[in-house]
């Protein structure tokens, strides 16, 4: 008797044992959920199980070994978008074949807002030619050339930057074949390097805090004035997201260059934060060996903070400050070493560059929005060659109010700016004083009409008076 309970005991255990360990299976078919398909090489996997399969050409795979018990399958499929399921072992029929349908993924593309016309239409809706760069071109360019914004406009068709010096670098930028002084260059709407300051610009904006450019190739003087009769380029800068970044970026060359860059932004309901600095380095370098520099030495320093306000849902402050120092060498590389050569040609170029930002958005309702720019300008330069030296302090101020007004078939841009410049040539520079005062005062109207679903007319209005002494 009781080696017959031992062996009920025994014979129990063993049926438990067995129904622990027992193993399931079931049969897929995932199909094209418009065309009802079968898609070929689609993948369903249990990560916890560390199971799988991937379909045949029948759309079909089976899946082995399963215990029992609520298991996760995701399946997936390259360029549809993944479903997950969960499934209960044993199943009610095994012999089922489960049916999956996978809808076609459809990439999100970012909103991309084109602030340079000043419009609230979109680009198909505007007369003005508009460029942009931005999104992925605007990083390959920036990683290639991070010291300044020259490789992101070079390759544009219809722009040239033009070096106007053999030995500090110096760039303008040419539109449509126009003189590089018809171009205007902008940075956040505001002309920041205008006037005494312009001819170094290229060179000393570096791209890693951009998130966008916006090139207008054409006469752009109704909004922006006679120095925007070939275009204009605008220089957007980052917005900061909900998500904090941070991005950081290390460059060296063959010739002796260094690269160093780093951007952090942040945001929260009321208030944001955009900080970049960054140094550049560029050591003297001859790759031809005619004792002349084809890169100039220099060093410079950049610091940008912005802080943006959100005192409202209709309203945004952006109050900005860009710091730039930078010492700029170039000619004879013997000389530039520091060895003793018998008039040696060199030019240098020793600059201070502080400006501040101020912009207020507002929108009173859908149909009329306002703005207010404010931005004053403090540039220190000095520059010398053989025998003659110059420089000078340029203080320039640019403010305006505009507004945007918006019909069911017309939009109406319109403000007015105030423009002054004050430019104090040093005393030993030079035997005649280049000193000036200039103030300019313009209003302006533009308007866009659509007279019918094909034919958009943009005709615009611009007056300005220049006092100067």
């Amino acid at each position: 008797m009781f080696k017959k309970i031992i062996f009920v005991c025994l014979l129990i255990l063993t049926i438990s044992k067995l129904e622990v360990q027992a193993q399931f299976q079931f049969t897929a078919l995932v199909l094209d959920e418009e065309s009802e398909e079968p898609l070929i090489g689609a993948t369903i996997y249990a990560n916890k199980l560390k199971l799988g399969g991937i379909t045949d050409t029948t759309g079909k795979t089976e899946i082995n070994d399963i215990p029992s018990g609520q298991h996760e399958f995701k399946i997936s499929y390259v360029g549809y978008e993944a479903q997950s399921v969960k499934l209960t072992f044993p199943m009610e029929d095994s012999s089922d074949i489960l049916i999956f349908k996978l809808r076609h993924g459809h990439d999100e593309m970012e909103e991309v807002v084109v602030s340079s016309t000043r419009s609230s239409r979109t680009i198909d809706d505007i007369p003005t030619r508009i460029e942009m760069i931005a999104g992925e071109e605007l990083a390959e360019k920036g990683n290639m050339k991070p010291g300044d914004i020259r490789m992101l406009l070079n390759e544009s068709t219809g722009i040239r930057t033009q070096q106007t010096s053999a030995t500090s670098y110096n760039s303008s930028i040419r539109i449509q074949g126009l003189d590089g002084k018809y171009t205007q260059l902008l940075r956040d709407g505001l002309p920041l390097y205008s006037g005494f300051s312009g001819s170094l610009s290229l060179m000393q904006i570096a791209p890693l805090d951009l998130k966008q450019v916006e090139v207008i190739k054409g006469a752009n003087s109704t909004l922006y004035g006679g120095g925007a009769i070939a275009g204009l380029v605008n220089l957007i800068s980052k917005d900061p997201k909900s998500e904090p970044e941070l991005s950081m970026m290390f460059n060296g060359t063959s010739a002796l260059g260094l690269d160093v860059s780093s951007f952090y932004a942040n945001k929260n309901e009321k208030m944001g934060t955009t900080i970049f600095a960054s140094y550049n380095k560029g050591t003297a370098y001859d790759p031809a060996g005619i004792g002349l520099t084809a890169i100039p030495e220099f060093d410079r320093f950049t610091l940008n903070p912005k802080l943006f306000i959100y005192p409202r849902e209709e309203t945004t402050v952006e109050i900005g400050l860009n710091m730039v120092k930078e010492e700029r060498l170039g000619g004879n590389i013997a000389f530039i070493n520091g060895e003793n050569v018998n008039n040696p040609y060199f030019e240098l170029n020793e600059t201070d560059r502080i400006s501040s930002q101020i912009i207020i958005d507002h929108s009173f309702e859908d149909e009329f929005k306002a703005s207010f720019k404010n931005s004053l300008s403090y540039f220190d330069r000095a520059i010398a060659i053989p025998n003659y030296h110059f420089s000078g302090l340029q203080f320039s101020s640019f403010s305006e109010l505009n507004f945007n007004y918006v019909k069911e078939s017309s939009e109406w841009i319109g403000g007015l700016n105030l423009w002054t410049e004050n430019f104090d040539q040093s005393l030993d520079s030079l035997a005649f004083d280049h000193s000036f005062q200039e103030f300019t005062t313009g209003i302006f109207l533009q308007n866009t009409y659509d007279f019918t679903e094909n034919i958009t007319v943009e005709s615009g209005l611009r007056l300005d008076y220049i006092y100067s002494q």
